[in-house]
């Protein structure tokens, strides 16, 4: 190991710089950043799921809960309320150097869709699936019915309403 150009200090050419925190790009940067925001987001009353270790969630009922959701350096937040968004928002500006880039119109590779006459958000998945169709070579496949019973209905009463059903 040596001393990086423009760093070098005369007479003291063998020493190294003590590095004091994670960097991008070291093997460990995603879990010391995963660390230090599970930190400070449980440290403000978030609890996380049982299920994702990237979701937390804040709120004693599902009208008033607070969705967080973790990537990497990418979150999602979510509420049925804008006001606790918006604190939820200051709060993490106040530890982070954060962009708002509003709202959230794609994720994960996921569509985004607002119907708001209903009140219905929906994820799509369709660019993925195109792109995953013409990669196989299937664009003149033959459609056929989604594989699923049905009689079998998604619909938000299937949602979690309680901190048990959670």
């Amino acid at each position: 190991m040596s001393q990086p150009d423009g760093f070098k200090v005369k007479g003291k050419e063998n020493y190294v710089c003590l590095l004091k925190k994670s960097l991008y790009g070291l093997k460990q940067s995603p879990r010391q950043w995963y660390k230090r925001c599970d930190t400070f987001i449980t440290r403000n009353d978030f609890k996380r799921s049982s299920y994702d270790s990237c979701v937390y969630f804040r709120g004693s009922t599902y009208l008033d809960r607070v969705y967080l959701l973790l990537y990497v350096d990418d979150m999602l937040l979510a509420s049925r309320k804008p006001v606790e968004v918006q604190k939820l928002k200051q709060t993490l500006q106040s530890e982070f150097d954060m962009k708002d880039l509003g709202r959230a119109q794609r994720i994960l590779g996921m569509d985004i869709l607002r119907y708001e006459v209903t009140s219905d958000l929906v994820l799509s998945q369709k660019e993925y699936l195109n792109k995953v169709i013409r990669r196989f070579g299937m664009v003149d496949a033959k459609l056929v019915a989604v594989p699923l019973a049905a009689h079998f209905k998604l619909s938000s009463e299937l949602c979690p309403k309680t901190e048990e059903d959670v």
